[in-house]
């Protein structure tokens, strides 16, 4: 065989394999279309069924979200919210629409209008904040830990989730610095203690004294 009819013939097989390929590509773009659209549909014959279910309109938003379906998807996230004001994870998804859309001004008219939502609560505002962070708002899950604290300054929970925050953001320093104020504040965290020890940090989580019970039990007074 030539220098060139072995070219020729490489040429040949790498174009069979990259046909194959983008087959292969196409077919799995074809399935996930389907699956999705299939999704769709059992979403809407839930909605029919329920429609006062909030987890059903979220969802569907996120799909028509995902899909560039900006109209549908606002729409789905907005009666979200209307039947769970406290629905987070809709409220984050609304931001992060806007913000897809390029629309900052509405994604952060939106943003503030659901930390004033949650500014009931520290519990509330970490639950925002949760929700944030898993649609990469960052900015607005910083402001809802900073929210958080003011209304509970001295709780072990919030320092806690700061702590995680910051881990998962391979940020130790800062990690370090609210897991070690959380277990300050309530010692008895073997998880928080555990993820000090990760880091070189060894503390000690206090034994809980149980005390106890007594043996028998008074007799009765004699008649």
């Amino acid at each position: 065989m030539t220098h060139k009819s072995k070219i020729t013939t490489l040429l040949a097989i790498l174009a069979l394999i990259l046909a194959g390929c983008e087959k292969s590509r196409q077919r799995d773009e074809g399935v996930g279309l389907l699956d999705t659209e299939q999704r769709k549909a059992e979403l809407l014959r839930q909605i029919d069924g329920k429609y006062e279910s909030p987890r059903a309109h979220y969802e569907l938003g996120r799909l028509y979200h995902r899909d560039g379906l900006w109209s549908k998807a606002e729409a789905s996230y907005r009666v979200a919210i209307s039947f769970d004001p406290v629905l987070w994870d809709a409220e984050s998804g609304l931001v992060k629409l806007f913000q897809d859309k390029g629309d900052a001004a509405k994604a952060s008219s939106s943003a503030q209008a659901a930390m004033d939502r949650a500014s009931y609560s520290a519990a509330a505002s970490l639950g925002l904040a949760k929700a944030f962070q898993k649609d990469y708002l960052d900015e607005w899950a910083l402001k809802c830990h900073g929210q958080a604290l003011q209304l509970a300054p001295d709780s072990a929970e919030v320092y806690k989730h700061i702590g995680y925050y910051y881990l998962s953001k391979r940020d130790n320093a800062r990690a370090e610095a609210n897991l070690r104020r959380s277990f300050s504040l309530n010692p008895y965290q073997p998880e928080v203690a555990g993820e000090l020890g990760r880091m070189g940090i060894i503390v000690q989580v206090p034994r809980l004294e149980v005390k106890p019970k007594d043996q028998q039990a008074a007799a009765p007074p004699s008649k």
